[in-house]
């Protein structure tokens, strides 16, 4: 799968800050080891989808650049319990210095990209996109926002910079949805504007004043179905997606999307880490 993962800088910042916390002034149980060459292999106990290439290579490279991967899979491939993934080739000490901080990336992402995927998969055919949210792992939003990407999910904003959000304490304080709207238009018009409502009567209200998405938070399900109708009917014609957000879970999801919404975001994919199990052993890989 070809997803553009963060750039090598924000890589090597995440990578720096890891072993930083897990070496300290020195890995005082490698020390004493011979620092001969010696080969690993990584191995996945349970069926998962890969994602983390880049930040488990950066984790051993910045200790031995002269570290050989030798990957047997690719980003994003779904593989099953017991694959080998990944050989390597280089000094003892580095490698096992390296190894909880590179299997930590690899067991978050993929656990992150592996959870979207199971996603996606439940909504496949309903043209329903499934969206991350900013429930993310502090410090690692690029990368897990990396990884639901992997699993074939899309991104959400990535910060609150980027896009307009206007939600129930914003439309408060606004004193209404249509001032809130023709605020942030006036302020920021270039910036795409999502738009939170919780009434049937609001959403036609941000209908009118227009946005790129409207996010209908914890509809009942005949409310949900209504909306759909709504957005779809004269004169909006269907130009503005629907979101839904809230009380979502996997079991359900199905049935969301075939009421017709355009997108599903689920904080779950990022916020409910369930990590997959790796592990990395010295010696070849079993025949």
């Amino acid at each position: 799968m070809s997803v553009q993962a963060p750039p090598p800088d924000q890589v090597d910042a995440d990578v720096a800050n890891a072993l930083a916390e897990d070496i300290g002034s020195g890995d005082v149980t490698a020390a004493l080891l011979p620092d001969g060459p010696d080969t690993a292999y990584l191995l996945c106990k349970q069926d998962a989808v890969v994602c983390g290439r880049p930040w488990f290579d950066a984790c051993h490279r910045a200790l031995d650049p002269d570290v050989r991967i030798d990957w047997r899979v690719e980003e994003g491939d779904a593989v099953a319990a017991g694959t080998v993934l990944a050989t390597l080739s280089g000094r003892i000490r580095a490698l096992v210095t390296a190894e909880r901080a590179s299997l930590n990336f690899m067991q978050t992402l993929s656990g992150t990209a592996t959870t979207t995927a199971r996603h996606v998969a439940a909504v496949a055919g309903t043209g329903t996109r499934i969206l991350d949210t900013r429930k993310t792992l502090p410090g690692l939003r690029l990368a897990q926002k990396y990884a639901v990407r992997v699993g074939g999910g899309d991104n959400h904003r990535m910060g609150l910079y980027d896009q307009l959000m206007l939600k129930e304490n914003h439309v408060r304080a606004a004193g209404s949805l249509t001032l809130a709207i023709r605020a942030a238009r006036d302020t920021h018009p270039t910036l795409p504007l999502i738009v939170e409502v919780e009434t049937l009567e609001q959403l036609r209200e941000a209908l009118s004043e227009g946005c790129e998405r409207i996010l209908i938070d914890d509809f009942t399900a005949a409310m949900r179905r209504e909306a759909v109708s709504i957005a779809r009917a004269s004169p909006f014609d269907g130009r503005i997606p629907l979101e839904v957000s809230g009380g979502v879970d996997l079991e359900g999801l199905r049935a969301i999307a075939e009421d017709g919404v355009d997108c599903i975001s689920i904080g779950g994919l990022t916020k409910h880490v369930q990590a997959i199990d790796l592990s990395m052993k010295l010696g070849p890989p079993p025949a």
